[in-house]
């Protein structure tokens, strides 16, 4: 148990005051800022009286038993607080709600931990609360280190905003260090670019030449004399042995319309045993009834400097 606390012990500099915490004191006037002062929530307790940050610095520092703190009682007293704030017709921040909420919750775990049996312990959950209590005093450390970097940049931001900065002309010396600027345009040259700038684009795409593709022109009618040629010196053959020679993807497909240009004159026919199956290719007609002149010129034509297929 933390051996109680009296007036001798010294004062607390909380603020801009001094404030003293007493023993068994509940008077009105302990711990009362001065006169002309706004006081803050203040705690009254059998063994504390004072403000809730100075209970707060003592319980981190180690001079106050938490246990000794009766927390129902400070939240009771917070309570009054505000309840007294509202029928004074004073505002109440609510980040000071905040603020004690978040404290007494913290406060609340700490207790709780430190009631804990100090022998041994068995159980996870206990031994987890007995870590937690350095945990929670760091985060008590934690929230004041907070608060006092936030005064430090509260008062900073209130002394800068004293400040304003000198707008006055550059000064001989230093304007004389200064290189000429020399224009090397007119303002005709800068209007003429600015008209540029802002006139409509065209944006009509420029017609793509195809000078530049060299293919090799492939025949439709070539291609139908070499299958008509192989099919009638020889067996049906499949589509694949027709085209096991072709050079390129371009000579397969030109023989394909060969092929189908030789069915369309009826002197090929196609058997299929069943789906997906191998094609195979017979003659049908007679071998001196039929040319290459009879396929059709469609694909030959050259149209606009286009390559025949």
């Amino acid at each position: 148990m933390a051996e109680p606390l009296t007036p001798e012990a010294g004062p607390v500099l909380v603020g801009d005051a001094p404030l003293s915490y007493s023993s068994g004191s509940n008077s009105d006037d302990a711990g009362a800022p001065p006169s002309g002062r706004k006081a803050g929530f203040e705690v009254r307790l059998a063994n504390f009286t004072g403000p809730f940050d100075l209970l707060l610095g003592l319980i981190s520092k180690h001079k106050l038993d938490i246990t000794e703190v009766a927390l129902a009682t400070v939240t009771d007293e917070f309570i009054k607080y505000i309840r007294r704030l509202q029928e004074l017709g004073e505002d109440w921040a609510l980040d000071e709600a905040s603020e004690f909420l978040v404290i007494a919750a913290t406060l609340l775990d700490l207790k709780a931990a430190r009631l804990l049996p100090a022998g041994e312990v068995e159980d996870a959950e206990d031994i987890a609360l007995l870590e937690a209590r350095d945990l929670l005093f760091a985060r008590l450390l934690q929230y004041k280190a907070f608060k006092q970097v936030a005064a430090i940049m509260s008062g900073t931001l209130e002394s800068e905003a004293r400040r304003f900065p000198r707008q006055v002309a550059l000064e001989g010396h230093f304007a004389a260090m200064l290189p000429e600027l020399i224009w090397r345009h007119t303002p005709e040259e800068f209007a003429a670019l600015a008209a540029k700038t802002l006139a409509p684009k065209d944006n009509t795409p420029e017609e793509v030449g195809l000078d530049h593709l060299h293919g090799t022109p492939v025949s439709v009618k070539e291609q139908a004399e070499i299958i008509g040629y192989r099919l009638q010196r020889g067996q049906p053959q499949s589509f694949r042995a027709l085209i096991a020679d072709a050079e390129s993807t371009l000579v397969v497909v030109v023989r394909f319309l060969a092929l189908l240009e030789l069915f369309r004159d009826r002197v090929v026919a196609f058997d299929q045993p069943g789906p997906l199956a191998e094609l195979t290719v017979r003659w049908t007609g007679r071998p001196e009834g039929w040319s290459s002149d009879n396929v059709s010129d469609e694909y030959e034509q050259v149209d606009q400097g286009e390559e025949p297929l």
